[in-house]
């Protein structure tokens, strides 16, 4: 198929099929495509959580609205925001591009100060809706990747995130979730999966200049 005809099989997926189980090989693809998101300055100031174990995603479903997909899918892919921003993650990022690409430090310098000068003038509430879109980006990235893949997913907003939070220890690591994202293979009998896809004409969605 191609990119097009993949994005058309694509949908959100309301019912999987429990037994079939994403394999190792997909599951690090999902994990690449993750961290290859392309993010504001290429601060990855993103987690992503992994549950697969059913007993633990069950305990999840009533603070999700009783939505079964995050214990009927493969895997339930938490996308989280750090809850503490600084200039410590702006100078991990630059000793990474050091490392990497071996860049001199009177390069370096002038950005990585503007950069920490940036995210330190920026008040609390900022930091979180500007990590929150980084975390939309990501999300639209994964089930991009995973419509090539032959992938289900289920994007979900829906879900009591501090309630969400606690049952998985996230404070512990630093961590709120922002979006859920279901992974996995529909159910022969998802009536959903044959529904025709409804948008509107791209003469009404496009503006060519």
């Amino acid at each position: 198929m191609s990119i097009i005809e993949k994005l058309q099989w694509r949908y959100a997926t309301k019912k999987f099929d429990a037994t079939k189980i994403l394999s190792q090989e997909k599951l690090e693809t999902l994990k690449e495509a993750f961290n290859l998101t392309a993010l504001s300055y290429g601060l990855q100031t993103l987690k992503l959580v992994i549950v697969e174990d059913k007993m633990d995603r069950e305990k999840l479903v009533e603070v999700a609205y009783g939505q079964r997909q995050v214990v009927e899918a493969s895997h339930l892919l938490v996308l989280c925001i750090q809850n503490e921003i600084d200039d410590t993650d702006v100078n991990t990022h630059f000793e990474t591009i050091k490392a990497i690409r071996n860049t001199p430090d009177a390069i370096l310098e002038p950005f990585k100060e503007q950069m920490i000068s940036t995210i330190n003038d920026m008040q609390s509430d900022k930091k979180v809706g500007w990590a929150t879109r980084q975390a939309y980006i990501a999300l639209g990235n994964l089930m991009t990747v995973c419509a090539v893949e032959g992938i289900d997913s289920c994007p979900m907003e829906g879900f009591l995130p501090e309630a969400l939070d606690k049952k998985l220890d996230l404070d512990k690591h630093g961590l709120s979730s922002v979006l859920l994202l279901p992974v996995g293979y529909r159910a022969d009998d998802d009536m959903f999966a044959d529904f025709k896809k409804v948008r509107q004409p791209l003469s009404k969605t496009v503006i060519e200049l």
